[in-house]
């Protein structure tokens, strides 16, 4: 199937032959027949794309920070390598389209193949085929047809911004900015029984609103627009403003607030800035609004992602019951949307419309794009780069499921010419088929069954989200595969034992990526302290780990696990591996915190060899910091890793090394994890030792539960 989508490097547009997206749990399968052309949202992406890196820092002024933050830590070479796979990346354009439901979850029940679906949100790109959450899908009633509802989208954001100015029968309001969300605003207020008036900077958008509208209109530079407002309202000014402008200037509030009545609205729903002159919000005690996109739901991963909804009788319009709510309007005649869509094309002259948009050749409002009904569309994509290779038998053939940065910039590059790439899959189409083609895969596929129930692919890697790596390990066992998974194993204490089982009855290599094992600088500290026999080691090892906002996936329990078993699983296997001894006790306590995600703790390990070890895992220390201290006491000596860029012994002889840059080991596991599988070898990390540090983990949460209580493994 084709996608639109751009790449960020240099802002090239091209249909990309993607495969499908995944049917994930509570999503939909839906073929586009028509998708709109956000002309704001998507004119601005198109064009901050095609600016050269210097306006692209300039309008991404955060992200640069970010990258001169990690190149601190990283290094400049890898750094360059992992902005320039972000800027590579091709980017799906579009968020609202309709069409007909292909392919259901099996757990949802409002849904039907053959059903008719207006769909929004991230998912619903200018593509053949799109994967939707349940919630942000709704039905087209009777007396809409398929191209109307691809409007729906932008008509519930313009819904959200007419609830959240509160209007009574009667009142009146200003809207600023009459594109297409503009326009669909006043038909709404209209609706609404609230008096109208349309004001925009550009004369030919005045003169479409007041024909397509019904409306009365002016333009902002017009020397009569502050007059012809104060008779309209009788000298009060209108009861709410609804700013629906894009603009970097901070007129339109200002605007707002010189033409609003005392104690007035003014609600933001474009993309304005709120720098504005305080005197006339003052003055007037005005209330100043924000309009979240679609509506309640927006942004909230349980009610996107899980589709978990709010209770009717508390939120009683959501972003899915705004999108309901604004078809019905369609299908009741309160509105027209047909007068609004100005242009139409064909699917695969989409690239047209986006320079029309960016350079303005033309006015336009509504722009939809059509998809060709009798065109087949296939699931699984051949790339360019080796349609006829021939794998052979004595190298790893490997199937990749999932693959973002983490991924893109350690776990592909580290195979080289250790193994052969097969197939891909990876939740965005665009993604799949862009890493296929970089590093030369056989095929994209559309789902992770395609890539575990191929024959020929002999391992798998796993870089999915923590909630899926439980399956996917379990799936690929059963069908005879080796299979690197990357942390964590698993999320409790259940699945980690039928993963044991799974394990045992299948004979294959099974490594979770516990790379720093593979350090450079912490093989040479353990020829050091295992040079003639195993010793006691006192091990004290500071993570600061720094902050991630607590509404990040990592800290949602059910997906992410937290940070205990998301991350500091890799600390506890590194004590173990150091110690040379299987862990036998552990406690951990944790600082309270308002969001309860345990992120700061003290967890103690306890060997059977008698080693001892502290993780002190931290969320609430400072980057300028560098994140990992390993500090190993025994027999005289003491050893410092600092942040796996230097090794100091110190003790009779002082012993100093140094790795070029922070080497983790990530080369290094991959390599040794494919070279013992084409030898033969056992599995670099032992299952047992797999095994016990993710019990261990396990344990700690609960621990920390209990204050700290010491619980044996």
């Amino acid at each position: 199937m084709e996608q639109l989508t751009q790449s960020l490097k240099d802002g090239q547009m091209n249909l990309l032959e993607v495969p499908f997206p995944a049917l994930n749990h509570g999503y939909i399968l839906v073929r586009n027949h028509f998708s709109l052309v956000s002309a704001g949202t998507e004119g601005k992406t198109v064009k901050d794309a095609r600016l050269g890196y210097i306006g692209k820092a300039k309008a991404r002024k955060d992200e640069v920070r970010k990258v001169i933050q990690t190149a601190k830590t990283l290094g400049i070479m890898k750094t360059y390598q992992m902005v320039m796979n972000k800027l590579d990346a091709p980017n799906p354009l579009g968020y609202c389209c309709a069409g007909e439901v292909i392919e259901v979850s099996p757990e949802i029940t409002e849904f039907r193949i053959g059903d008719y679906v207006a769909c929004g949100g991230n998912s619903a790109n200018h593509s053949e085929v799109v994967s939707v959450p349940k919630n942000l899908c709704v039905k087209i009633p009777a007396g809409v047809t398929v191209e109307q509802a691809a409007m729906t989208t932008l008509g519930s954001i313009a819904l959200q911004g007419v609830r959240q100015a509160d209007l009574r029968l009667g009142e009146s309001a200003a809207v600023i900015g009459l594109g297409l969300i503009g326009q669909l605003t006043i038909q709404l207020l209209q609706a609404s029984g609230i008096k109208t008036i349309g004001i925009d900077i550009d004369e030919q958008q005045v003169k479409a609103a007041i024909q397509n509208c019904q409306t009365i209109a002016f333009s902002r530079n017009s020397e009569y627009v502050y007059t012809a407002i104060d008779e309209l309202t009788n000298g009060f000014g209108v009861d709410a403003v609804i700013i629906t402008a894009g603009t970097s200037s901070s007129d339109p509030i200002d605007f707002s607030g010189e033409i609003c009545r005392q104690k007035g609205k003014v609600v933001v729903v474009g993309a304005v800035p709120t720098g504005f002159k305080r005197t006339n919000f003052f003055k007037k005690e005005l209330d100043l609004r924000m309009s979240c996109s679609y509506g309640p739901g927006r942004y909230d991963s349980d009610y996107e992602e899980k589709g978990i909804d709010y209770p009717y009788g508390y939120v009683r319009w959501t972003e899915n019951r705004n999108m309901e709510s604004f078809l019905q309007l369609i299908s009741s005649g309160k509105i027209s949307v047909e007068p609004l869509i100005t242009h139409r094309f064909n699917f695969t002259s989409a690239i047209e419309a986006y320079n029309m948009i960016v350079n303005r050749t033309e006015p336009f409002l509504g722009i939809i794009l059509k998809y060709d009904q009798s065109k087949s569309v296939r699931s699984t994509v051949s790339t360019n780069g080796t349609p006829n290779v021939l794998f052979k038998a004595d190298k790893p053939i490997i199937g990749f499921i999932g693959a973002g940065n983490f991924a893109q910039n350690f776990l592909l590059p580290a195979i080289g010419n250790d193994g052969q790439l097969k197939g891909i899959s990876t939740a965005r189409p665009a993604n799949a088929r862009n890493l296929a083609d970089k590093y030369k895969f056989k095929y994209a596929a559309g789902s992770a069954s395609e890539i575990i129930e191929d024959p020929e692919i002999n391992t798998l890697f796993i870089a999915t989200r923590h909630d899926s790596h439980f399956t996917y390990v379990i799936k690929g066992l059963n069908a005879g595969k080796n299979v690197f998974v990357e942390k964590p194993l698993c999320m409790d204490v259940d699945e980690l034992e039928q993963i044991k089982k799974a394990h045992a009855a299948s004979g294959k290599s099974l490594m979770v990526g516990f790379n720093r094992r593979f350090s450079p600088l912490v093989k040479s500290l353990m020829n050091v302290i295992h040079e003639k026999n195993d010793v006691q080691l006192s091990i004290n090892y500071r993570i600061n780990a720094g902050i991630v906002p607590s509404d990040h996936w990592i800290h949602d329990k059910s997906v992410g696990g937290g940070r205990i078993i998301g991350e500091a699983c890799h600390f506890i296997d590194l004590a173990s591996f150091l110690a040379k001894s299987k862990i036998e006790s552990v406690s951990a306590v944790a600082v309270p915190d308002a969001h309860s995600q345990n992120d700061t703790a003290v967890i103690s390990l306890y060997f059977k060899n008698g080693s001892i070890a502290n993780i002190s895992y931290f969320s609430n220390g400072n980057k300028e910091v560098e994140k990992e201290n390993i500090e190993v006491f025994f027999n005289g000596r003491i050893a410092i890793i600092n942040d796996f860029k230097t090794l100091t012994i110190y003790g009779k002889n002082k012993i100093e090394k140094k790795s070029k840059g922070t080497d983790k080991g990530h080369n290094q596991e991959v390599s040794e994890f494919l070279n013992n599988i084409n030898s033969g070898s056992p599995c670099p990390i032992p299952f047992e030792e797999q095994y016990n540090s993710f019990l261990a983990t396990f344990m700690c949460i609960k621990s920390i539960s209990s204050n700290g209580e010491r619980i044996i493994l």
